[in-house]
């Protein structure tokens, strides 16, 4: 396997096992020590390159113990200490990873929980240990842009001057991309100013500046979405163009004897391309398929009717997004936007989930 696919394997082990991880040494022994094996290429029963329960005597502390070191030509490169799944990381759990930091040769040190992991190194000041990460990693949650500082730590490939020197720049861009994260979802008087400053020319009141707070929300959301159907389309090629905004599917009617027409709309195209955003992490995306009717637009998984995702229900003045519970019961829930369902992303992953776990077997759908 490759890099990306061992990470993969790991990360696809934790549901399967998270329950069972109860203590620190159960997760040290279940994830941590995979991931230092299987992803990152380290001997963990060869004491030249991991030394568990690593001890080095500082001023203030004799005989106390970090988790595992790192070794690269018999000196510690990576200090890393390990609290058990599902404990929140926070900066009183790196108390030896500060001490050790400042009486060792490493330059980086690791804070994990086995699932998530915070790395750290010294760009504030040399030889003490930066009180925020320059790199957040959470293996159930991979990050496209994180995969490769990762690689950099593996065995073959360690080269601490160009891993630091690279931490820098990830420390602020995480920082700025958790500033920008923050504001779409709820924007700042001051954000709001600037962009209010920009395009209005009057005064900004009270009244004005809120107006501009649900606009500057609504533009943020808009922009948000086109960009992940922007993405979608460069990734699919003609896939996601190829629906003309108005697809026309001619139907016979017996009792009539003439030709029915089916268009799709534009926003049930966007509709369509947010669930595909929503569900590309559950699931390869090409087995998400669109199948328009006259009185509501389908999503299917694996172009079944047994596997019905969703309906879009949006010819009418008000608009539904159709949900399915485990029986393939349908529940229509209002929504006044195509960005509203975002909002309901939990319960369409839950139904792919429910799919490729059970089989999807029953009825078909009417």
């Amino acid at each position: 396997m490759d890099f990306i696919e061992r990470l993969q394997s790991l990360s696809k082990k934790i549901p399967q096992i998270k329950e069972s991880l109860a203590t620190e040494e159960a997760t040290k022994n279940a994830l941590v020590m995979p991931f230092l094996h299987s992803v990152l290429g380290y001997d963990v029963f060869n004491p030249t390159e991991v030394i568990p329960e690593f001890t080095a005597d500082t001023a203030t502390k004799k005989g106390e113990k970090v988790d595992y070191a790192l070794l690269k030509d018999n000196e510690v490169q990576i200090l890393i200490e390990c609290k058990k799944y599902g404990e929140t990381l926070s900066l009183k759990h790196a108390g030896q990873l500060f001490r050790y930091f400042s009486v060792t040769n490493a330059r980086i040190a690791i804070l994990t929980n086995g699932s998530v992991y915070q790395f750290y190194t010294d760009l504030d000041a040399p030889n003490k240990m930066d009180e925020k990460p320059f790199l957040v990693f959470d293996l159930e949650d991979l990050d496209d842009h994180a995969v490769p500082e990762i690689k950099k730590l593996t065995k073959t490939s360690f080269d601490v001057e160009s891993i630091v020197d690279a931490a820098g720049e990830l420390k602020y861009l995480s920082q700025i991309k958790k500033l920008i994260g923050q504001q779409f979802k709820e924007p700042e008087e001051d954000f709001v100013k600037f962009f209010a400053s920009r395009v209005y020319c009057g005064v900004l009141t009270p009244k004005v500046k809120a107006q501009f707070l649900e606009i500057t929300t609504k533009a943020l959301k808009q922009f948000l979405t086109d960009s992940i159907n922007d993405r979608l389309k460069s990734a699919m090629g003609s896939d996601v163009a190829s629906p003309a905004l108005e697809v026309i599917n001619n139907k016979s009617d017996p009792d009539q004897n003439t030709e029915t027409k089916v268009v799709t709309t534009e926003e049930e195209i966007e509709g369509f391309n947010v669930v595909k955003a929503i569900l590309r992490k559950s699931v390869n995306v090409k087995r998400i398929v669109d199948r328009d009717t006259q009185s509501y637009f389908g999503v299917l998984l694996d172009d079944n009717n047994r596997k019905p995702l969703c309906r879009l229900h949006f010819n009418g003045k008000q608009k539904y997004l159709g949900v399915f519970d485990e029986n393939k019961k349908e529940t229509r829930i209002p929504i006044e936007s195509v960005d509203d369902i975002y909002e309901h992303a939990e319960v369409l992953i839950n139904t792919v989930s429910y799919y490729d776990t059970i089989g999807g077997s029953g009825d078909e759908v009417a």
